[in-house]
């Protein structure tokens, strides 16, 4: 019979004393889970998670605008590289010379007449 009872008149009249936000704050944690949760299934899904292996090897062609992008992830480092099919400087060209890079980090060039007295 005790669960028969009337509850008292404070109670019903407490609940309009609420704040109306504390619903919409309830929403906004569910909509951040939601978003985390599928932010999750889409890394899991295109396999982003070899981006953070620092020891795999990955290489992904992009076309952006009619622009082709390739790029190389190799350990710690990545490169990315435009591909064009316009020719720079036009078709004909002359080899002007070599240049080495050092261990050091220096670029040491050669031009051809030098190469050419060597020989």
């Amino acid at each position: 019979m005790k669960y028969l009872k009337r509850r008292r008149p404070q109670y019903l009249f407490s609940a309009r004393h609420e704040e109306p936000l504390h619903g919409v704050a309830n929403l906004f944690d569910v909509a951040l889970v939601f978003i985390v949760a599928l932010f999750l299934s889409l890394m899991a899904t295109y396999q982003i998670l070899d981006f953070f292996n620092p020891e795999s090897e990955i290489t992904i062609m992009k076309k952006v605008e009619g622009e082709w992008k390739i790029i190389t992830k190799k350990g710690k480092e990545i490169k990315v590289r435009k591909v064009t099919d316009r020719k720079i400087g036009g078709e004909e060209g002359i080899r002007l010379g070599t240049a080495y890079q050092l261990k050091d980090g220096r670029v040491i060039y050669i031009p051809e007449e030098m190469m050419n007295e060597g020989k």
